[in-house]
Formats: structure tokens, sequence, C-alpha cells
């Protein structure tokens, strides 16, 4: 009787931080889900880079591959 009811505890411990860390993971989710992260940053913030579209050939970018390992 004393090891059901010790196998018991342990099934409701392991039972209980499952489910407290299943709602923790689940409430970390939330809060970021409204995270804002892509608005515009506000201030004097400064476009860091431009993107350029330049045509290069394919074998330009293979040698450029083999040559850096890009």
């Amino acid at each position: 009787m004393k090891r059901i009811v010790d196998v018991l505890k342990v099934f409701l411990l392991f039972t209980g931080c499952t489910i407290l860390f299943y709602y923790s993971i689940v409430w970390m989710s939330e809060e970021y889900n409204y995270y804002r992260r892509y608005d515009e940053p506000m201030g004097s913030a400064v476009k860091v880079s431009t993107t350029e579209r330049q045509e290069t050939h394919w074998l330009d970018r293979l040698l450029f591959f083999y040559q850096n390992g890009e």
C-alpha cells in the first residue's frame, strides 16, 4: 500500500510539473505573438544598408563560392 501511495505522489508531481511547464510555454508564446518587432524604429534611427539588385552570372557566383566559401 505504501508503494502505491509513493507511486501516486510521483505521478501527481510529474503531472503537475508538466502542466506548469506547458502553460508557461503557452504564456511565453502568447507574449511574443504580440511583440511588434517589424515596426518602424522611433527616434533618430538611420537605415544602414541598401539593397542593390545586381545581375551576376551563375559562373561568377560559383567561383565566388569556391573562393570564399559563402
